[in-house]
Formats: structure tokens, C-alpha cells, sequence
């Protein structure tokens, strides 16, 4: 273990649960489904999440197994991510409007941001719900992008695996410490 990582298994006193048990599995139990109901609670909370002017510049392309939509999805998934992230109950594909329409004016500088949030909010809803979620960005964007054919001004950033983990959390999972994101950006490269 890195001197100034902390092992996230012993989180401070105080912290929330949720978040404390929050973690990315790299397996999901294919058995498990997420129903209409799970995923109609899972896209609210991403809906609530906090905008820039309130503009909400978020989207999401959901598949589950067995839909026409998720056989669409798994093509473009990279080896790395195929390997686990098929198992899961819902593939979701985020996008972010960065540009009005076709000339490129920047619709909001915070667009990625306000996604980032949108995709928090759903993860610690799955993880409310008993489920987990699984960020990345293992597959072909390109191809993906060509694939589902976003309107313009519309960006797709990254992927999230639902379901149920089939393991609880890596023993070997580490965190910086506080302490590091205070100073990190001030920081000599390391």
C-alpha cells in the first residue's frame, strides 16, 4: 500500500453508508434483472441532480439484456469491459450537450460537470436500491457514436454497468487521503 493512500474499508466516522460502501464491480450476478420501476427510480435521481442554470444537459441510452437496445450496446464494448459489464442488469450510455446544434456554439462549459453529477446521483441511488454501478469507458466510441447516431450538439462520454455485484468490494481497494486532495493540484508531479 502507497504511504498516502488510505484503505477505503476503514472510512472516517460519520461518513454516509452508501457512500462508504460504494464501489465498481468487476463482476455482476446475470441472474439479476433491473425492472421498469428500478430503472425509472434510477433515472429520477440522475434527474434531481443540481445544473448549471438549471439546464440539465444530460442524456442517457439505456439496454438491458435481452433488449433490442442493449444487443445494439455490446458490439462496441472493448474486451476489457465485455468481460464483466455483459453480466450486468442495464448498460447506460451517458451523453452530454456540449454545442447548440450543428454550429458549435458551446451550449455550457459545465456540461461534463452537471453530467458527472447527474451519473453520482443514479450511483448512489443503485446503491440504495442494493444494486451497483460500474463507470468506464472501455469501448468504441466511434463506433458507439456512429452506432446511435446522437442529434448534434450531443456527446457521448462514457458507459455505466447496473446490477448486482456477484462479489462484495477488493480488499485492496485505496483511497488518497484527504490531506492529498487538498494539495494535490499544488503538488509536485509525481
Amino acid at each position: 500500500m502507497q504511504p498516502d493512500v488510505q484503505h477505503p474499508q476503514e472510512p472516517p466516522s460519520g461518513i454516509h453508508p452508501l457512500l462508504a460502501g460504494r464501489f465498481s464491480p468487476y463482476r455482476f450476478d446475470p441472474s439479476a434483472t433491473v425492472d421498469d420501476h428500478a430503472l425509472g427510480l434510477l433515472l429520477e435521481a440522475a434527474r434531481w441532480a443540481p445544473s448549471a442554470g438549471n439546464s440539465q444537459p444530460w442524456g442517457f441510452f439505456v439496454g438491458r439484456p435481452g433488449e433490442p437496445d442493449h444487443d445494439r450496446l455490446l458490439p462496441h464494448l472493448a474486451p476489457s469491459s465485455a468481460r464483466w459489464a455483459t453480466d450486468a442488469g442495464l448498460l447506460v450510455v451517458t451523453l452530454t450537450r456540449r454545442h447548440v446544434g450543428e454550429d458549435h456554439l458551446l451550449y455550457s462549459e459545465f456540461a461534463d460537470y452537471d453530467l458527472g453529477q447527474a451519473v453520482a446521483h443514479l450511483t448512489v441511488q443503485a446503491q440504495a436500491m442494493g444494486l451497483a454501478a460500474h463507470q468506464f469507458r472501455a469501448f468504441d466510441l466511434e463506433g458507439l457514436t456512429t452506432e446511435l447516431k446522437p442529434n448534434p450538439g450531443w456527446a457521448i462520454v462514457s458507459m455505466i454497468a447496473v446490477g448486482r455485484a456477484a462479489d462484495g468490494p477488493p480488499e485492496d481497494r485505496n483511497r488518497h487521503p484527504v490531506a492529498h486532495l487538498r494539495s494535490a493540484p499544488w503538488s509536485a508531479a509525481e
